[in-house]
Order: C-alpha cells, then structure tokens, then sequence
C-alpha cells in the first residue's frame, strides 16, 4: 500500500501579515490588548475582501466605508468606523499592498467645481492638504448662500454679488477667520477666472477685513498665575513631566506652539547651552538655554519620554503611536493646565506675550525683547511699549488743571 506524502502547507499570507502587523504595533508602543484587536480586526477585512473578491489593491476608501457598514449591520459595536482602521491602512499602505489615501471628495452640486479649486490649489499654489481643506470650509457658506438664491450659476456671478455677501457674513465672525474667508474668497475667483468660468475677474470686488494694528493690549499672567500653571502639572507622572517642560519653554523663552512642536533632539546643544529654534519661513535661530528650562527639558528626555519613539522630536505622544506632538495638542496642554490651575482660558500664544512682559518688568528694552521672540520688524515689538508704565509715564503729559 503506497502512502502519499504529504503536501507541505505553505505560509498563510493573512498571518504573515497579521504578525507584522503586530510587530508594527508593537514598535510603536500599543498595548498588548489593543494589538489583538488589531489583528482581530485585520483578518475580518482579509475574509471580507475575499467574500467580496476584491484583492488588496483595492482596498479604497469607498470598499472600507463599505466594510465597516458591514460590520455595523451585523451587530458590531467597537471598532466600526473608518477611523479604526488607520493602523492597519497605515501599515498596508507602508507595504505597498493598499493605495494611498486618496484626496477629500465634494458632493452636491458644488462638488466638482470644489474639486477641482482642492487640485488648483495643492498642486499649482502648493498648499498642504489641511490648508486647501480650510479655504474649503471658509466658502461653503458662499456656496450656499449661491444655492439659496436659486441654481448655482458661478459664470453669472457679479461684483454686488461678491460684496453683498462679505459684508453680511463676515461681520458675525471673529477678525481671524474673517480673513480667512476674504483669503479664500478672493483665491477662488481668481481660480474661477483662470479656469474660464468668470470672464473677468471679481477679486478686486472683495471687501477688506479691517484690522487695526497695535489696537489691543497685550495680555500676559502676573508672576502668581505663572506659578499657578506651573504647580498644575503633576510632576510624578510621565505626561506632567512633559507638560511641566513644554511649559516651562512658553513661558521662559516665548516659544510658539509650532516651535515648542518642531523642536527635535539634535537642536538642543547641551554643552553650549544653547538651543536652535526653528521659526517662521524655515528661520534657524539660536537662543540661551536657561538652566531652569534645561534641567526640565533633561527630567523629561531620562525619565519621560517614550523610549520606543519615533523620530527625533523632543516631544511625543504618550499614548499609541508615540509620533511626534502636534501644535494644536500643545495649545491643549496649555488650556488644561490653565482650567486646572483656575485662570481661566489661555491659549499658547499668551504665553508668549507673559515671556515678553516679564522682561519688560526686569528692564530689558524693547530691542532685546524683540531678538528674543524673533520678530523681523521693530514695529511688532511696538506693541510692547503699550504696557511698560514706568516709561510711559516719562513721557506723558501733565493732565490741565481745572480740566473735568
């Protein structure tokens, strides 16, 4: 009696990609839990592409609106929507086994000229993804207010049409997004005229926001408020030793948001004491290093940071995946810390003007304060002379007497 031999049983590919796709996971710092459910969740988008006799390389946006449909459908209550999926796709997507993420599309009848404004824009003005998604935002009401008036004729499109709408919307929105919108309004008729809808073009019909320069004041925290914020991070915990440093950077060297997030390793030069700010326009600028700010910097990169992180920026999520901190998230982090130490609302920024006025308060001039924040012109600095009182007072006039 002959025996067959057996037939070697070759690798599954789902699980091939199931285990580097944990390895993946694991590089970036996911719990074991999360990990599971991970690769739970990849091979259910395996079986289902299968059922579906789809291959990988089809794995667009629509298919995975349509997979997570599915498992809603079928009673599932975690991990149904597109944003669960992100690891996996980002992982696909590094194998080159799922297509990149494609560009946002606009339904409605708007919709195609919206798209094509979105390619206009990142291709031949070179905006990022996020920006063209702003202008976007800021000319739907214009749209709509189009729409409301009947069909959405553009190449119709007159300069009272432009004004009227600017001067009855942009009034009930604040000053920055106001720009915005004007920014936007007139980007998208110059697009309109380029692309032959308008025959002239409709930019000059555009109102201008007025904003007064140096009109407000500079709203910095008294020295007991700083110590407040500062007591607010619990510095027993991994995340209010990273809190406690980017804090201390605000208020110390008047650092923006975006620096504060920019900042990488190899900027911070720990026997010269100095540190490289990435500013404005892609501007490298070196400034001291307190000893205060490097000893909380220090605490947080030995006993803090994630020691699976990626890339070389100083600051990192502390959740899964450890990429770098956002700008907005240290907006966040100041405005917790703030609710926390009861101030009320701050935003990052007033940080800044608290580093500025504190030097103000230690006699530093109006020159060196504006080397410290990096300002280009002398006349943003202006704005400073506004709160320095002492001075002030040598130059005013004496009030006339018998004057009510």
């Amino acid at each position: 009696m002959l025996i067959e031999p057996k037939k070697r049983r070759g690798k599954n590919p789902v699980t091939a990609l199931s285990n580097g796709l944990e390895e993946d996971l694991r590089r970036q710092g996911y719990a074991a839990g999360t990990i599971w459910k991970h690769r739970k969740l990849l091979n259910e988008l395996s079986g289902w592409l299968q059922g579906q006799q789809l291959p990988m390389g089809d794995l667009s946006m629509v298919q995975v609106d349509r997979f997570m449909a599915d498992r809603r459908a079928a009673g599932v209550r975690k991990l149904k929507t597109r944003k669960a999926l992100g690891p996996i796709l980002g992982y696909l997507r590094g194998l080159g086994l799922a297509p990149t993420a494609e560009a946002p599309v606009e339904d409605g009848p708007a919709g195609e000229i919206l798209n094509r404004y979105r390619r206009f824009l990142t291709t031949e003005r070179g905006l990022v993804p996020v920006t063209a998604g702003r202008y976007i935002d800021c000319l739907r009401p214009f749209l709509d207010r189009r729409m409301a008036a009947g069909k959405l004729d553009l190449g119709g499109l007159t300069p009272a049409d432009v004004t009227s709408f600017v001067v009855a919307w942009c009034p009930c929105l604040n000053s920055g997004v106001a720009k915005l919108t004007v920014s936007a309004l007139r980007s998208f008729l110059g697009f309109l005229h380029l692309d032959g809808v308008t025959e002239w073009s409709l930019v000059p019909a555009v109102p201008r926001v007025l904003r007064r320069r140096l009109a407000g004041l500079p709203k910095g925290l008294e020295p007991d408020q700083v110590r407040r914020l500062l007591a607010a991070c619990d510095a027993s915990t991994v995340v209010g030793v990273r809190d406690l440093a980017i804090l201390t950077l605000l208020v110390r060297l008047g650092l923006r948001r975006g620096e504060v997030a920019g900042l990488r390793l190899d900027d911070i030069d720990w026997r010269a004491g100095t540190i490289r700010v990435r500013g404005n326009g892609d501007c490298h600028e070196l400034l001291p290093l307190p000893p205060d700010v490097g000893r909380r910097v220090a605490e947080y990169l030995r006993h803090a940071r994630p020691a699976d992180a990626q890339g070389r920026t100083v600051f990192v999520r502390h959740f899964a995946p450890h990429h770098a901190l956002g700008a907005s998230r240290v907006s966040t982090i100041v405005a917790d810390a703030a609710r926390r130490a009861g101030i009320g609302r701050v935003h990052a920024h007033r940080l800044r003007h608290t580093a500025a006025t504190e030097l103000l308060r230690s006699g530093a001039s109006l020159p060196e304060i504006g080397q410290l924040l990096r300002h280009r012109r002398v006349g943003t600095t202006a704005i400073y002379a506004k709160v320095d009182r002492d001075t002030l007072r040598l130059i005013a006039r004496p009030w006339p007497e018998g004057a009510l």
